[in-house]
């Protein structure tokens, strides 16, 4: 096994290590106020590995409410916890929010593309990204429905129209950081697409997604500064 993929392993381990620390926090009764966090901090581990966890225990722990007994409460306990964070906090929870829809669905298509390949103008990188931006516009979406839903009393369609609004452009910032990133790596640093059956290519993804996190904070950060998108 050569150095690139010796490294990619210990950096995957390394961050599923943390993601399962999480996990296993959240289950022991730190639960997140806001459900959908319970999602969202893990599959941020499985790309940030030790920022993840050093987030979670540093703003997301503290979110987390021990003394709620009664799941009616979780609306009022959420909004109620959000207006004291610092705005910067809530800028990245927003982000990283939308980043794991992006992460599930980047990893969900890549699984797909292994069993049904596919291409675009007779070219498979054109049709893996296609297929990656559909999972993870359609999981991306999905998250932010969730997370505005409880907090705002309103029907599913206008929860969907609400989600779409908020997380679109945060969504493609997100995408495109990601997409820069590993076409720099596959073109200008090593020459090659690499196969998703191989750790480099999954340890690339990692770097990847911590860009698109770079990229689309700006974005978060116009969007829930302008009421665009729920502050978390």
């Amino acid at each position: 096994m050569d150095t690139s993929n010796i490294i990619s392993l210990i950096s995957l381990s390394i961050a599923i290590i943390c993601s399962i620390i999480i996990v296993a926090d959240i289950a022991s009764g730190h639960r997140q106020p806001m459900t959908i966090m319970n999602v969202v901090y893990p599959v941020t581990a499985l790309y940030a590995g030790p920022l993840a966890l050093w987030l979670y225990f540093a703003v997301g722990r503290r979110d987390a409410s021990d003394v709620v007994q009664h799941m009616d409460h979780m609306h009022h306990q959420t909004h109620t916890m959000k207006n004291h964070k610092p705005f910067w906090q809530s800028v990245v929870i927003g982000t990283l929010h939308c980043g794991s829809g992006c992460t599930l669905g980047d990893i969900l298509a890549e699984i797909f593309l292994l069993v049904i390949p596919i291409e675009i103008f007779h070219s498979h990188l054109a049709g893996a990204w296609t297929v990656d931006f559909l999972f993870a516009f359609l999981i991306g979406i999905l998250f932010q429905y969730f997370a505005i839903r409880p907090m705002r009393d309103i029907s599913a369609k206008q929860a969907l129209i609400a989600a779409l609004k908020a997380d679109t452009l945060s969504l493609i910032a997100w995408q495109i950081g990601m997409y820069g990133a590993m076409a720099i790596y596959f073109f200008v640093i090593i020459g090659h697409r690499l196969p998703a059956t191989k750790p480099s290519f999954w340890f690339a993804m990692q770097a990847a997604m911590i860009v698109g996190f770079i990229t689309a904070y700006p974005m978060n950060w116009f969007l829930i500064k302008e009421g665009i998108k729920e502050r978390m």
